[in-house]
């Protein structure tokens, strides 16, 4: 009997070294998340969706801070969440980083993270992180649909091919617009190759009535099909209204133009806040600048609006995007575009994003620019041939 309970301890004691994993308490995680507008910004209501998504998927408590400036209150914010239990503090816009890092400094044991930031992998702090995805892919995909759109125009006599101009509503001149609207114009160009298009700015991420007006502005000035990176639903109800279709962002926009709307690319943010809520749990490190793909399931396109859309354009949108799963397409590819009539060789990217945006980082090889690989945040800041600024005073 002795022989029998000493081979059953020696069997308890075995499994219990083999599988201390499983027989582990996960770390108990509360996450505090900060965002710059409320649920009226398509920007913001897409994390806010991912974050509840997340969190409810998780069992974990969540604390929500909305319509946070990009000034102190930020840091105020972060304090507070801390202060009310948080572990993890995400925020979501690029003028929160200084405020980030100045709460990471402060709270060694808490995780800061944030999405759009560029100084994760240069500021070396354990706990502050940045985070984005290859959306230049998404917005490609969404441009190939706008090309669609545009051909089948033309096909129908709607249009010429010389009056094939789009138009593009931007916030900022930042670097994450640039790539944007460039690789929304080269899947547009992927169809129609003699497409050209306008860009204007608004000086904003979230303005209502600034959006409208520049989206009627370049609708007066011959723009036949209008997309996006600002926040409301300033442009798609003024193409709703003026019947001209339009291609949103962050999230379907059909609601508000139900006769023009045909597809809106977007970050799915649920990975990502999977990820780092796992990682705390497990008592592992969060990547200090992580970028999510169409394969990680951070890249999505919203349904196609078929009634709206080319004919056959989801086929031809998931062909796509199983090039792109198997790299045989590059939105960057330097045979697509030209600067100033030359093709690119070479380009030194400000990667770093020093003071003086000087360049450091070579960009360009086996043929395209490598776009958010050697960090998150996009630093596509090029103006290539066939797309006009309007104005650039912001």
């Amino acid at each position: 009997m002795k022989k029998i309970i000493a081979l059953a301890l020696t069997l308890v004691m075995i499994f219990a070294l083999a599988v201390p994993a499983a027989s582990a308490e996960a770390k108990e995680v509360k996450v505090g998340f900060i965002f710059l507008h409320d649920e009226q910004s398509t920007y913001d209501l897409n994390f806010m969706k991912a974050a509840q998504a997340a969190c409810e998927k998780l069992g974990i408590e969540y604390v929500n801070k909305v319509g946070i400036p990009e000034g102190q209150e930020c840091y105020e914010a972060a304090m507070d969440l801390v202060d009310e239990g948080c572990n993890i503090v995400f925020a979501d816009s690029f003028g929160h980083e200084d405020y980030m890092i100045q709460a990471a400094m402060e709270c060694p044991e808490v995780e800061f993270c944030h999405a759009t930031g560029t100084r994760a992998h240069t500021e070396g702090l354990a706990n502050y992180h940045n985070a984005f995805a290859s959306i230049y892919e998404g917005r490609f995909l969404a441009g190939i649909a706008a090309g669609l759109k545009l051909q089948e125009m033309i096909n129908n006599g709607d249009i010429t091919a010389d009056q094939a101009k789009i138009g593009y509503v931007g916030a900022f001149t930042y670097a994450e617009v640039i790539s944007g609207y460039t690789s929304f114009f080269l899947g547009v160009r992927h169809v129609v190759p003699e497409a050209t298009m306008e860009v204007t700015f608004t000086g904003s991420w979230y303005d209502l009535s600034l959006e409208a007006e520049g989206a009627q502005k370049l609708i007066d000035d011959g723009c036949v099909l209008i997309s996006q990176h600002a926040d409301s639903l300033g442009a798609p109800s003024t193409c709703e209204a003026a019947g001209i279709p339009n291609v949103s962002y962050n999230g379907s926009t059909i609601e508000a133009g139900p006769n023009t709307f045909i597809v809106s690319s977007r970050i799915n943010w649920e990975p990502y806040f999977e990820y780092i809520i796992g990682q705390v749990q497990a008592g592992e490190a969060i990547d200090a600048d992580w970028t999510g793909s169409i394969l990680t399931g951070s890249v999505e396109l919203t349904d196609v609006n078929e009634a709206v859309a080319a004919e056959g354009t989801p086929a031809v949108l998931e062909s796509v995007k199983e090039a792109f799963a198997a790299g045989e397409i590059h939105v960057f590819d330097t045979d697509t575009f030209t600067v100033n009539g030359e093709k690119l060789e070479s380009y030194m990217a400000d990667v770093d994003t020093d003071p003086a945006y000087e360049g450091d980082t070579e960009v360009i090889s086996d043929g395209y620019f490598h776009e958010s690989e050697f960090r998150s945040a996009p630093y596509f800041d090029l103006q290539i041939d066939g797309i006009t600024l309007l104005d650039t005073a912001f």
